[in-house]
């Protein structure tokens, strides 16, 4: 893997950080709060009339505006940067996740279900488990810490895909760019084929691999559906699994794009073997998920010491543009990723390389 010369690459002494520039670093990762900030304000104020509800969803339109529009970010990280105030994040996004859900089942058990609110509740609540639970999630599970590990598995239930937690640790990170990896995408597979194919495919996997804990997590992530269900009635037990729904198909958008059409020709997993992208809001709206190539090197390195890499294949778009173009222009999606691996030499065209 090559990433962009910087003194602590070259194996120079680590330049210590000053207390600023960690706070600046820290105070963007921030970021990461706006969606679910925005969701959870949403149902604390519910109900909503009709007209007005429509405007709660702007959020998510200006953030692929911005995404789309928004500068590089090559600059490599200090690691001398203090691990705490990183941490604190995802302890933050953990609690708001949580609330998130809570809040909206009991807003949806108080007003009733059969509301225009309620739809684009629904809506932001989803993309919230997916952008914000389920990116906090991987972070955590990755963490040599049990308890981190407790509070990824945690945020799993709550979208019903606890199985995701052993697949992607024991199965995703060793086979990831094989065909015995089904979380990897084909080359000119679409996202539809792909999602029916993978859901499947990595329970399946998570099943082989450790049967026990797969039927822990069914219990508890079921269990905790059905006590919504119970003491909060229908309508907030359909939103818990209609978010968890909307959470799925992001989580599972990502997996597509993030090593769509590559193959992996090593033992050991490259720079090669994933997709990147550069985009600044990505990097910290989504805490360093986008630098994708360097968590498959180095899968637990804490998101603000991901490093950048100019040997990967780089997205045309950030994450917020990837999921809209997989969900609903994927002939240009694939497109334009041909491009990228033709230009690389990678994926179907490494052999003429």
């Amino acid at each position: 893997m090559t990433a962009a010369t910087s003194p602590e690459s070259a194996g120079a002494t680590p330049l210590a950080v000053s207390l600023g520039e960690s706070a600046r670093i820290w105070s963007l990762h921030l970021l990461c709060f706006v969606l679910p900030l925005t969701s959870l304000a949403f149902w604390l104020t519910a109900p909503h009339a009709w007209y007005s509800s429509l405007a709660w969803f702007g959020v998510v339109i200006v953030s692929v505006v911005i995404d789309g529009r928004a500068p590089s970010e090559t600059r490599q990280p200090a690691s001398t940067l203090p691990g705490w105030p990183f941490d604190s994040v995802l302890y933050a996004l953990f609690a708001v996740q949580v609330a998130n859900i809570a809040v909206a089942v009991w807003a949806v058990s108080q007003n009733g279900f059969w509301r225009m609110d309620t739809l684009v509740g629904w809506q932001l609540l989803g993309i919230t488990s997916g952008y914000s639970g389920i990116v906090a999630a991987h972070e955590l599970m990755h963490r040599p810490n049990r308890f981190m590990q407790l509070l990824s598995r945690i945020l799993m239930s709550l979208v019903l895909y606890e199985h995701f937690f052993t697949e992607h640790l024991r199965g995703h990170h060793l086979r990831v760019g094989t065909a015995e990896d089904g979380a990897t995408a084909r080359y000119g597979e679409t996202y539809h084929r792909f999602f029916v194919r993978t859901v499947p495919a990595q329970f399946r996997s998570a099943w082989r691999l450790d049967r026990r804990r797969v039927v822990q997590g069914l219990a508890f992530e079921w269990g905790v559906a059905v006590a919504i269900g119970g003491f909060l009635g229908f309508g907030a037990f359909v939103l818990h699994l209609a978010q968890a729904l909307v959470a799925v198909r992001l989580l599972e958008a990502v997996n597509y794009f993030e090593h769509w059409g590559l193959a992996r020709s090593t033992r050991r997993v490259r720079a090669v073997d994933s997709w990147d992208t550069n985009s600044r809001f990505t990097l910290y709206t989504l805490v360093g998920l986008s630098r994708h190539a360097d968590h498959h090197a180095h899968s637990q390195r804490p998101y603000q010491q991901l490093r950048h890499c100019d040997d990967s294949p780089k997205l045309p778009r950030g994450y917020f543009g990837m999921v809209v173009l997989a969900f609903a222009r994927n002939q240009k999606f694939q497109h334009l990723m041909t491009e990228e691996l033709e230009r690389r030499k990678l994926g179907p065209f490494a052999e003429a390389a």
